[in-house]
């Protein structure tokens, strides 16, 4: 399993950091990315614990970790600056919360964070034609997610991917142990998505090309 999408305490999850990816390596994880909830406020607590725990952690695991931030409910205006900063702060992957269709996000989020030069855009809901050609444009990957709610639009999100040529990842988006998902499951909810075995498999290839 290779996910980049993680959650703990240091924003809505309910795990620390170690536990996490204690939880992770029993699953048969082999690569995680822990991206917690950050805007202009808590970046600069939240991204330095991660790192921390991912440097620590790291050379004692098989497990391919990386420190990450999840832009959440950011002013469209702050969005360039935020990803610049929480790249200085240490995050490898940084990932955009998008316009899903089950929380209130800004209007032109999708938008603005592919702008940024955001890594992954996920859960981006109704995104449009014209947004997914700019984030195949700028090299940002689009999320299958494997949250509830978040995962209602994966099969336009992937229909419009195919179509114009973006690249696609998965995310868990875990909160809760319940919400680690292993790789049989992940596949599943990818071909519930429409994609092929062949696209399953880019997928997951392109999400570990991040740990290398």
């Amino acid at each position: 399993m290779i996910d980049l999408h993680t959650h703990t305490f240091l924003s809505d999850g309910v795990l620390g950091p170690a536990e996490l990816i204690r939880r992770c390596e029993v699953k048969g994880y082999r690569c995680l990315a822990i991206a917690d909830h950050v805007d202009t406020a808590t970046a600069g607590h939240s991204v330095p614990i991660v790192v921390k725990t991912c440097r620590d952690v790291g050379p004692t695991t098989s497990m391919k970790l990386k420190p990450g931030a999840e832009l959440t409910h950011v002013r469209l205006a702050h969005f360039a600056d935020l990803v610049k900063r929480v790249r200085g702060l240490g995050a490898e992957v940084v990932i955009a919360h998008g316009e899903t269709v089950v929380e209130p996000v800004l209007p032109g989020t999708n938008r603005a964070a592919i702008e940024a030069g955001v890594d992954v855009l996920a859960h981006p809901g109704l995104i449009s034609r014209e947004d997914v050609e700019l984030a195949a444009e700028r090299g940002v990957c689009l999320e299958i997610s494997g949250r509830k709610g978040h995962s209602l639009t994966n099969g336009h999100v992937a229909a419009l991917a195919r179509e114009v040529g973006a690249e696609l990842v998965f995310g868990s988006d875990s909160h809760t142990p319940d919400d680690l998902v292993d790789r049989d499951l992940a596949q599943t909810i990818a071909a519930g998505a429409g994609l092929s075995q062949a696209e399953i498999e880019r997928l997951f290839a392109r999400a570990e090309e991040f740990f290398a």
